[in-house]
Protein backbone atom coordinates (compact mmCIF):
# COMPACT_ATOMS: atom_id res chain seq x y z
CA UNK A 1 0.00 0.00 0.00
CA UNK A 2 0.76 3.65 -0.35
CA UNK A 3 2.16 5.18 2.61
CA UNK A 4 3.80 8.12 4.02
CA UNK A 5 7.26 8.63 5.49
CA UNK A 6 7.65 12.12 7.93
CA UNK A 7 10.99 13.54 9.02
CA UNK A 8 10.52 16.33 11.45
CA UNK A 9 12.30 18.28 12.47
CA UNK A 10 14.72 18.46 9.69
CA UNK A 11 18.03 18.62 11.89
CA UNK A 12 21.40 20.80 12.15
CA UNK A 13 19.37 23.44 10.69
CA UNK A 14 18.47 26.73 11.75
CA UNK A 15 14.78 26.96 12.22
CA UNK A 16 12.34 23.88 12.01
CA UNK A 17 10.78 22.40 9.07
CA UNK A 18 9.77 18.63 8.08
CA UNK A 19 9.80 16.54 5.05
CA UNK A 20 7.26 13.95 3.68
CA UNK A 21 8.21 11.66 1.52
CA UNK A 22 5.10 9.75 -0.40
CA UNK A 23 5.68 5.94 -1.43
CA UNK A 24 3.70 4.12 -4.71
CA UNK A 25 2.26 1.01 -3.91
CA UNK A 26 5.93 -0.54 -4.73
CA UNK A 27 7.45 1.10 -2.40
CA UNK A 28 9.00 3.39 -4.61
CA UNK A 29 9.09 7.13 -3.75
CA UNK A 30 6.64 9.38 -5.90
CA UNK A 31 7.20 12.57 -4.31
CA UNK A 32 8.81 14.82 -1.49
CA UNK A 33 8.42 17.96 -0.41
CA UNK A 34 10.39 20.16 2.40
CA UNK A 35 7.49 21.91 4.43
CA UNK A 36 8.62 25.27 6.50
CA UNK A 37 6.40 25.00 9.31
CA UNK A 38 7.23 27.89 11.39
CA UNK A 39 5.54 31.64 11.13
CA UNK A 40 7.42 34.79 11.35
CA UNK A 41 5.70 37.94 10.50
CA UNK A 42 8.53 40.67 9.99
CA UNK A 43 6.84 42.50 7.28
CA UNK A 44 3.44 43.26 8.45
CA UNK A 45 4.17 44.10 11.96
CA UNK A 46 7.23 46.22 11.01
CA UNK A 47 4.43 48.22 9.63
CA UNK A 48 4.19 51.71 11.42
CA UNK A 49 7.81 52.15 13.05
CA UNK A 50 10.11 55.10 11.94
CA UNK A 51 12.47 54.38 9.22
CA UNK A 52 15.49 54.75 11.61
CA UNK A 53 14.71 51.58 14.04
CA UNK A 54 14.93 49.14 11.25
CA UNK A 55 18.01 47.78 11.41
CA UNK A 56 18.27 47.10 14.55
CA UNK A 57 14.49 45.19 15.00
CA UNK A 58 14.93 43.39 11.18
CA UNK A 59 17.89 42.08 12.70
CA UNK A 60 15.82 40.22 15.50
CA UNK A 61 14.63 38.02 12.59
CA UNK A 62 17.94 35.97 13.18
CA UNK A 63 20.75 35.12 15.59
CA UNK A 64 22.90 33.20 13.29
CA UNK A 65 22.88 36.05 10.24
CA UNK A 66 21.39 39.78 12.25
CA UNK A 67 24.66 41.32 10.07
CA UNK A 68 22.98 41.14 6.94
CA UNK A 69 19.86 42.36 8.05
CA UNK A 70 21.32 45.08 9.88
CA UNK A 71 23.50 45.55 6.80
CA UNK A 72 20.23 45.53 4.27
CA UNK A 73 18.31 47.71 6.43
CA UNK A 74 20.81 50.19 7.01
CA UNK A 75 21.57 50.40 3.06
CA UNK A 76 17.60 50.49 2.46
CA UNK A 77 17.35 53.34 4.81
CA UNK A 78 20.57 55.25 3.74
CA UNK A 79 18.20 55.53 0.37
CA UNK A 80 15.70 56.78 2.21
CA UNK A 81 17.74 59.99 3.01
CA UNK A 82 19.47 59.62 0.01
CA UNK A 83 23.04 59.32 1.58
CA UNK A 84 25.92 57.64 0.49
CA UNK A 85 28.07 56.74 3.79
CA UNK A 86 31.40 58.31 3.33
CA UNK A 87 34.28 55.28 2.43
CA UNK A 88 35.37 54.71 6.20
CA UNK A 89 32.11 53.95 6.76
CA UNK A 90 31.23 51.41 4.75
CA UNK A 91 34.60 50.12 4.99
CA UNK A 92 33.31 49.19 8.52
CA UNK A 93 30.28 47.76 7.49
CA UNK A 94 31.73 45.47 5.08
CA UNK A 95 34.63 44.35 7.66
CA UNK A 96 31.70 43.60 10.21
CA UNK A 97 30.37 41.85 6.90
CA UNK A 98 33.35 39.57 6.17
CA UNK A 99 33.35 38.66 9.92
CA UNK A 100 29.65 37.46 9.38
CA UNK A 101 30.45 35.39 6.78
CA UNK A 102 33.79 33.58 8.29
CA UNK A 103 31.61 33.01 11.42
CA UNK A 104 28.12 31.85 9.15
CA UNK A 105 29.92 29.49 7.15
CA UNK A 106 32.34 27.90 9.73
CA UNK A 107 29.16 26.89 11.73
CA UNK A 108 27.78 25.64 8.41
CA UNK A 109 30.86 23.50 7.57
CA UNK A 110 32.45 22.53 10.93
CA UNK A 111 29.44 22.01 13.53
CA UNK A 112 26.71 21.20 11.15
CA UNK A 113 27.56 19.74 7.94
CA UNK A 114 31.09 17.85 8.56
CA UNK A 115 29.10 15.51 11.14
CA UNK A 116 28.08 13.76 7.65
CA UNK A 117 31.47 13.66 6.01
CA UNK A 118 33.54 12.57 8.22
CA UNK A 119 31.84 10.32 10.49
CA UNK A 120 29.55 9.11 7.14
CA UNK A 121 25.86 9.26 6.64
CA UNK A 122 24.97 5.73 8.24
CA UNK A 123 26.90 6.06 11.32
CA UNK A 124 25.47 6.13 14.49
CA UNK A 125 22.68 9.41 15.42
CA UNK A 126 23.97 9.53 18.84
CA UNK A 127 27.45 10.63 17.52
CA UNK A 128 27.10 11.68 14.48
CA UNK A 129 27.24 15.17 15.76
CA UNK A 130 29.85 18.02 16.65
CA UNK A 131 30.88 16.12 19.54
CA UNK A 132 31.72 13.37 17.60
CA UNK A 133 33.51 15.28 14.96
CA UNK A 134 35.52 16.59 18.46
CA UNK A 135 36.72 12.91 19.46
CA UNK A 136 37.16 12.36 15.44
CA UNK A 137 39.13 15.28 14.45
CA UNK A 138 39.74 17.16 17.29
CA UNK A 139 42.79 19.23 15.11
CA UNK A 140 39.94 19.98 12.52
CA UNK A 141 36.96 20.74 15.21
CA UNK A 142 39.27 22.82 17.55
CA UNK A 143 39.89 25.38 14.26
CA UNK A 144 36.48 25.27 13.34
CA UNK A 145 35.81 26.59 16.78
CA UNK A 146 38.60 29.36 16.23
CA UNK A 147 37.54 30.32 12.82
CA UNK A 148 33.79 30.82 14.06
CA UNK A 149 34.96 33.15 16.81
CA UNK A 150 37.15 34.95 14.38
CA UNK A 151 34.62 36.13 12.48
CA UNK A 152 32.94 36.86 15.88
CA UNK A 153 35.47 38.98 17.34
CA UNK A 154 34.93 41.18 14.04
CA UNK A 155 31.48 41.74 14.50
CA UNK A 156 31.82 42.70 17.84
CA UNK A 157 34.82 45.04 17.24
CA UNK A 158 32.74 46.96 14.35
CA UNK A 159 29.24 46.68 16.19
CA UNK A 160 29.61 46.37 19.74
CA UNK A 161 28.57 42.70 20.36
CA UNK A 162 28.76 39.91 18.35
CA UNK A 163 25.18 39.20 18.26
CA UNK A 164 22.37 42.29 17.17
CA UNK A 165 25.05 44.88 16.38
CA UNK A 166 24.15 48.33 17.16
CA UNK A 167 25.74 50.27 14.79
CA UNK A 168 24.77 51.20 11.38
CA UNK A 169 22.64 54.26 11.37
CA UNK A 170 21.40 55.79 8.24
CA UNK A 171 23.94 57.73 6.55
CA UNK A 172 26.50 55.83 8.28
CA UNK A 173 28.17 54.24 11.19
CA UNK A 174 27.31 55.20 15.10
CA UNK A 175 30.71 53.82 16.14
CA UNK A 176 34.68 53.94 14.80
CA UNK A 177 37.21 50.58 15.43
CA UNK A 178 39.17 51.25 18.05
CA UNK A 179 42.57 50.26 17.78
CA UNK A 180 43.14 47.70 19.72
CA UNK A 181 40.59 45.81 18.05
CA UNK A 182 42.24 45.98 14.96
CA UNK A 183 45.57 45.03 16.45
CA UNK A 184 43.62 41.79 17.50
CA UNK A 185 42.19 40.62 14.18
CA UNK A 186 45.51 40.94 12.35
CA UNK A 187 47.28 39.64 15.50
CA UNK A 188 45.01 36.28 14.99
CA UNK A 189 44.87 36.46 11.14
CA UNK A 190 47.42 33.90 10.21
CA UNK A 191 45.89 31.44 12.89
CA UNK A 192 42.30 32.23 10.97
CA UNK A 193 44.12 31.39 7.43
CA UNK A 194 45.23 27.87 9.14
CA UNK A 195 41.91 26.97 10.28
CA UNK A 196 40.61 27.86 7.03
CA UNK A 197 42.63 25.77 5.24
CA UNK A 198 42.38 22.57 7.13
CA UNK A 199 38.72 22.82 6.66
CA UNK A 200 39.30 22.89 2.89
CA UNK A 201 41.92 19.82 2.84
CA UNK A 202 39.53 17.87 4.88
CA UNK A 203 36.89 18.73 2.35
CA UNK A 204 39.01 17.76 -0.71
CA UNK A 205 40.14 14.72 1.28
CA UNK A 206 36.29 13.84 1.57
CA UNK A 207 35.58 15.16 -2.13
CA UNK A 208 38.55 12.95 -3.26
CA UNK A 209 36.85 9.68 -1.86
CA UNK A 210 33.86 9.97 -3.07
CA UNK A 211 33.33 11.42 -6.38
CA UNK A 212 30.45 9.91 -8.16
CA UNK A 213 28.42 11.42 -5.05
CA UNK A 214 29.72 14.74 -5.70
CA UNK A 215 28.34 14.00 -9.71
CA UNK A 216 24.94 13.10 -8.45
CA UNK A 217 23.89 14.03 -4.78
CA UNK A 218 20.74 16.49 -5.48
CA UNK A 219 22.92 17.42 -9.10
CA UNK A 220 20.54 19.35 -11.14
CA UNK A 221 20.80 22.45 -13.57
CA UNK A 222 19.13 25.69 -12.55
CA UNK A 223 19.56 29.13 -12.97
CA UNK A 224 22.28 31.18 -10.41
CA UNK A 225 22.11 34.80 -9.03
CA UNK A 226 23.72 37.07 -7.18
CA UNK A 227 25.93 40.15 -6.70
CA UNK A 228 28.87 41.18 -9.09
CA UNK A 229 31.10 43.76 -8.81
CA UNK A 230 31.68 46.02 -12.11
CA UNK A 231 33.63 44.05 -13.59
CA UNK A 232 32.30 41.20 -12.78
CA UNK A 233 33.88 39.97 -9.84
CA UNK A 234 32.79 38.28 -6.47
CA UNK A 235 30.83 40.62 -4.24
CA UNK A 236 28.97 40.42 -1.06
CA UNK A 237 28.27 44.52 0.21
CA UNK A 238 27.91 46.24 -2.90
CA UNK A 239 27.19 45.32 -6.72
CA UNK A 240 24.84 44.54 -9.48
CA UNK A 241 22.31 41.44 -9.89
CA UNK A 242 23.51 38.82 -12.33
CA UNK A 243 21.28 35.47 -13.44
CA UNK A 244 23.18 33.59 -15.19
CA UNK A 245 21.20 30.01 -16.87
CA UNK A 246 22.23 26.24 -16.86
CA UNK A 247 24.72 26.83 -18.96
CA UNK A 248 26.26 29.93 -17.55
CA UNK A 249 24.63 32.06 -20.26
CA UNK A 250 23.75 35.61 -19.01
CA UNK A 251 20.29 36.28 -18.55
CA UNK A 252 20.46 39.62 -17.08
CA UNK A 253 23.64 41.33 -16.25
CA UNK A 254 24.50 44.20 -14.17
CA UNK A 255 20.71 44.60 -12.78
CA UNK A 256 20.64 47.72 -10.33
CA UNK A 257 19.20 46.67 -6.95
CA UNK A 258 16.05 49.30 -7.45
CA UNK A 259 15.40 46.82 -10.30
CA UNK A 260 15.22 43.62 -8.42
CA UNK A 261 11.40 44.02 -9.24
CA UNK A 262 11.49 43.51 -12.83
CA UNK A 263 13.35 40.64 -12.71
CA UNK A 264 12.33 38.19 -9.24
CA UNK A 265 8.48 37.57 -8.70
CA UNK A 266 7.73 35.53 -5.47
CA UNK A 267 5.28 32.61 -5.85
CA UNK A 268 3.16 30.57 -2.61
CA UNK A 269 1.99 26.61 -2.82
CA UNK A 270 -0.41 25.57 -0.30
CA UNK A 271 1.98 23.21 1.57
CA UNK A 272 4.55 25.72 3.01
CA UNK A 273 4.72 28.76 4.26
CA UNK A 274 8.31 30.16 3.24
CA UNK A 275 7.40 31.33 -1.03
CA UNK A 276 8.88 30.73 -3.87
CA UNK A 277 10.75 33.54 -5.93
CA UNK A 278 11.16 32.83 -9.54
CA UNK A 279 12.89 34.65 -12.72
CA UNK A 280 10.18 36.83 -13.80
CA UNK A 281 10.61 36.24 -17.39
CA UNK A 282 11.11 32.38 -16.88
CA UNK A 283 7.54 32.47 -14.65
CA UNK A 284 7.51 29.67 -12.10
CA UNK A 285 8.62 27.10 -11.24
CA UNK A 286 10.30 27.27 -15.02
CA UNK A 287 12.71 30.35 -13.44
CA UNK A 288 13.52 28.90 -10.34
CA UNK A 289 17.30 30.08 -9.61
CA UNK A 290 19.99 29.40 -7.09
CA UNK A 291 21.61 31.72 -4.20
CA UNK A 292 24.21 31.36 -1.83
CA UNK A 293 27.92 30.46 -2.32
CA UNK A 294 27.36 27.67 -5.18
CA UNK A 295 25.34 30.21 -7.10
CA UNK A 296 27.99 33.34 -6.51
CA UNK A 297 31.08 30.97 -7.74
CA UNK A 298 29.12 30.18 -10.52
CA UNK A 299 28.09 33.74 -11.73
CA UNK A 300 31.37 35.49 -11.37
CA UNK A 301 34.27 36.30 -13.94
CA UNK A 302 37.10 36.53 -11.60
CA UNK A 303 37.96 36.77 -7.72
CA UNK A 304 40.17 39.55 -7.02
CA UNK A 305 42.00 37.69 -3.10
CA UNK A 306 44.90 35.78 -4.56
CA UNK A 307 44.42 32.66 -2.11
CA UNK A 308 40.17 32.29 -2.91
CA UNK A 309 41.19 33.52 -6.69
CA UNK A 310 43.43 29.94 -6.81
CA UNK A 311 40.62 27.87 -5.30
CA UNK A 312 37.83 29.53 -7.17
CA UNK A 313 39.73 28.09 -10.15
CA UNK A 314 40.21 25.00 -9.37
CA UNK A 315 36.59 24.63 -8.61
CA UNK A 316 35.84 26.43 -12.19
CA UNK A 317 37.86 23.08 -13.60
CA UNK A 318 35.54 20.19 -11.93
CA UNK A 319 32.50 21.40 -14.64
CA UNK A 320 34.95 22.61 -17.34
CA UNK A 321 34.19 26.22 -16.53
CA UNK A 322 29.95 25.55 -16.86
CA UNK A 323 28.37 26.00 -13.60
CA UNK A 324 29.23 23.66 -11.16
CA UNK A 325 25.68 21.88 -10.56
CA UNK A 326 25.78 19.45 -7.42
CA UNK A 327 24.38 20.69 -4.05
CA UNK A 328 27.97 19.42 -2.02
CA UNK A 329 29.43 21.65 -3.76
CA UNK A 330 28.06 24.26 -1.58
CA UNK A 331 30.51 23.50 0.99
CA UNK A 332 33.40 23.86 -1.05
CA UNK A 333 32.37 26.85 -2.12
CA UNK A 334 31.40 28.23 1.13
CA UNK A 335 34.81 27.63 2.61
CA UNK A 336 36.42 29.37 -0.37
CA UNK A 337 34.30 31.99 0.41
CA UNK A 338 35.78 31.36 4.06
CA UNK A 339 39.05 32.32 2.35
CA UNK A 340 38.22 35.51 0.36
CA UNK A 341 36.40 37.02 3.32
CA UNK A 342 39.97 36.58 5.46
CA UNK A 343 41.24 38.30 2.80
CA UNK A 344 39.13 41.22 2.24
CA UNK A 345 39.12 41.84 5.83
CA UNK A 346 42.91 42.17 5.88
CA UNK A 347 42.94 44.40 2.78
CA UNK A 348 40.17 46.59 5.15
CA UNK A 349 42.17 45.81 8.00
CA UNK A 350 45.67 47.40 6.95
CA UNK A 351 43.60 50.29 5.16
CA UNK A 352 44.43 53.84 6.92
CA UNK A 353 40.80 54.89 6.73
CA UNK A 354 39.38 52.28 8.62
CA UNK A 355 40.29 53.75 11.52
CA UNK A 356 38.90 57.01 10.77
CA UNK A 357 36.57 59.16 12.67
CA UNK A 358 34.31 60.26 9.10
CA UNK A 359 31.39 57.86 9.00
CA UNK A 360 28.54 59.76 8.97
CA UNK A 361 26.75 61.86 6.94
CA UNK A 362 23.63 63.82 7.53
CA UNK A 363 20.85 64.40 5.70
CA UNK A 364 17.34 66.03 6.17
CA UNK A 365 15.79 64.42 3.41
CA UNK A 366 12.98 61.73 3.50
CA UNK A 367 12.59 59.81 -0.11
CA UNK A 368 9.24 57.61 -0.27
CA UNK A 369 11.05 54.35 -0.55
CA UNK A 370 14.90 52.72 -0.18
CA UNK A 371 16.22 49.66 -1.55
CA UNK A 372 18.48 47.59 0.24
CA UNK A 373 20.84 44.21 -1.22
CA UNK A 374 23.41 42.83 -0.03
CA UNK A 375 24.77 39.19 -0.16
CA UNK A 376 24.28 37.33 3.10
CA UNK A 377 26.07 33.86 3.49
CA UNK A 378 23.31 31.88 2.47
CA UNK A 379 22.20 34.56 -0.87
CA UNK A 380 21.26 37.41 -1.75
CA UNK A 381 19.34 39.46 0.72
CA UNK A 382 16.77 42.06 -0.35
CA UNK A 383 14.85 44.96 1.78
CA UNK A 384 12.76 47.56 0.94
CA UNK A 385 10.56 49.90 2.67
CA UNK A 386 8.00 52.20 1.88
CA UNK A 387 7.27 55.39 3.94
CA UNK A 388 4.72 58.45 4.55
CA UNK A 389 6.15 61.90 4.38
CA UNK A 390 7.27 61.84 8.17
CA UNK A 391 9.33 57.86 7.85
CA UNK A 392 6.86 56.10 9.17
CA UNK A 393 7.01 52.55 7.61
CA UNK A 394 3.95 51.83 5.53
CA UNK A 395 5.33 48.64 3.50
CA UNK A 396 8.11 46.26 4.07
CA UNK A 397 9.36 43.81 1.50
CA UNK A 398 12.11 40.73 2.61
CA UNK A 399 13.25 38.82 -0.05
CA UNK A 400 15.35 36.17 1.56
CA UNK A 401 18.01 33.64 0.54
CA UNK A 402 16.58 30.73 2.12
CA UNK A 403 13.51 31.51 0.18
CA UNK A 404 15.13 31.99 -3.17
CA UNK A 405 16.53 28.39 -2.87
CA UNK A 406 13.22 27.24 -1.82
CA UNK A 407 12.52 25.21 -4.96
CA UNK A 408 16.16 23.96 -5.30
CA UNK A 409 15.89 22.23 -2.03
CA UNK A 410 12.42 20.84 -2.61
CA UNK A 411 14.06 19.61 -6.09
CA UNK A 412 17.27 17.84 -4.10
CA UNK A 413 14.95 16.53 -1.32
CA UNK A 414 12.73 14.74 -4.04
CA UNK A 415 15.65 13.49 -6.21
CA UNK A 416 18.16 12.46 -2.99
CA UNK A 417 14.67 10.45 -1.69
CA UNK A 418 14.17 8.71 -4.94
CA UNK A 419 17.69 7.65 -5.25
CA UNK A 420 17.95 6.49 -1.78
CA UNK A 421 14.69 5.92 -0.07
CA UNK A 422 13.40 2.14 -0.76
CA UNK A 423 10.05 1.57 1.21
CA UNK A 424 10.75 -2.12 1.66
CA UNK A 425 13.11 -1.56 4.21
CA UNK A 426 13.94 1.80 5.47
CA UNK A 427 16.79 3.21 7.23
CA UNK A 428 17.67 5.71 8.98
CA UNK A 429 20.89 7.07 7.00
CA UNK A 430 18.44 6.70 3.82
CA UNK A 431 16.85 9.52 6.04
CA UNK A 432 19.80 11.09 6.64
CA UNK A 433 20.59 11.80 3.42
CA UNK A 434 17.47 13.12 2.70
CA UNK A 435 18.17 16.30 5.33
CA UNK A 436 21.83 16.36 4.43
CA UNK A 437 20.46 17.84 0.83
CA UNK A 438 19.20 20.24 2.94
CA UNK A 439 21.98 20.93 4.58
CA UNK A 440 23.94 21.98 1.48
CA UNK A 441 21.77 25.07 1.51
CA UNK A 442 22.89 26.12 4.78
CA UNK A 443 19.21 27.07 5.19
CA UNK A 444 18.06 30.16 7.59
CA UNK A 445 14.08 29.64 8.01
CA UNK A 446 13.52 31.78 10.85
CA UNK A 447 14.12 34.30 8.15
CA UNK A 448 12.77 33.61 5.73
CA UNK A 449 8.59 32.71 6.21
CA UNK A 450 6.16 35.97 6.02
CA UNK A 451 2.70 36.36 5.31
CA UNK A 452 0.78 35.21 2.82
CA UNK A 453 -2.88 36.14 3.40
CA UNK A 454 -4.49 34.73 6.42
CA UNK A 455 -2.52 32.45 8.20
CA UNK A 456 -4.62 29.52 9.87
CA UNK A 457 -4.73 29.64 13.82
CA UNK A 458 -5.94 26.90 16.19
CA UNK A 459 -6.15 28.47 20.42
CA UNK A 460 -6.57 25.69 22.43
CA UNK A 461 -7.35 26.46 26.41
CA UNK A 462 -6.64 23.23 28.32
CA UNK A 463 -6.51 22.09 31.81
CA UNK A 464 -4.15 21.37 34.23
CA UNK A 465 -5.17 17.77 33.45
CA UNK A 466 -4.60 17.81 29.76
CA UNK A 467 -8.53 18.19 29.15
CA UNK A 468 -9.16 20.89 26.13
CA UNK A 469 -11.83 23.02 27.70
CA UNK A 470 -11.99 25.25 24.91
CA UNK A 471 -10.82 25.81 21.75
CA UNK A 472 -10.92 29.05 18.72
CA UNK A 473 -10.08 28.17 15.23
CA UNK A 474 -8.98 30.68 12.57
CA UNK A 475 -9.16 28.87 9.18
CA UNK A 476 -7.21 30.50 6.67
CA UNK A 477 -9.79 31.61 5.05
CA UNK A 478 -10.78 35.21 4.58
Amino acid sequence: MAQKITIEPVTRIEGHAKVTIHLDDAGRVADARMHVVEFRGFEKFSEGRHFSEMPTLTERICGICPVSHHLASAKAIDDIVGVRPPRPARLLRELMHMGQLVQSHALSFFHLSSPDLLLGFDSDPMTRNVFGVIAAAPEAAKKGIFLRKYGQEAIAAVGGRKVHPDCCVAGGQSRTLEPKHREWLLANLKAAYEAAETGIAVLKGWMDKNPELLKTFAAFDSNYSGLVTAKGGLEHYDGFIRMVGPNGEKLEDMVDSHDYLSIIGEATEDWSYLKFPFYRPQGYPEGSYRVGPLARLNIIDDIDTPRARAEWRNFKGINNGKPVTGSMYYHYARLIEILFGLERMEQILNDPEVLSEDIYEPSSVIRPQGVGVAEAPRGTLFHHYWVDEVGRIEKVNLIIATGQNNNAMNRGVREVAKQYVKGEKIQEGMLNRVEAAIRCYDPCLSCSTHAVGRMPMVISLVSSEGRVIDQVIRSDKA
